[in-house]
């Protein structure tokens, strides 16, 4: 009889999805204006698993992180 390799136990990884109710809440928008980026091709990266919609939160954040804008002052506080 033939020994099979012995695989590495696969760790279990699971990606946070947020429903589009969800993804609005944390950062701030409405179902609708978030709906109406994502057709326009505009707002944060997510998920299409059939017809569902998701965000991952890593990706939200990253959204958030991309649209910080710097002002005068913060910059001016940073150096400080």
């Amino acid at each position: 009889m033939k020994q099979q390799a012995q695989l590495p136990a696969l760790a279990t990884v699971r990606i946070e999805r947020l429903s589009v109710p969800q993804a609005a809440k944390y950062v701030g928008l409405s179902a609708t204006t978030l709906n109406k980026m994502r057709c326009t091709g505009r707002g944060p990266r997510y998920l299409k698993l059939g017809s569902r919609v998701y965000y991952r939160r890593t990706d939200l954040d990253q959204y958030i992180n991309a649209n910080t804008v710097e002002t005068t002052d913060s910059r001016r506080t940073a150096a400080a």
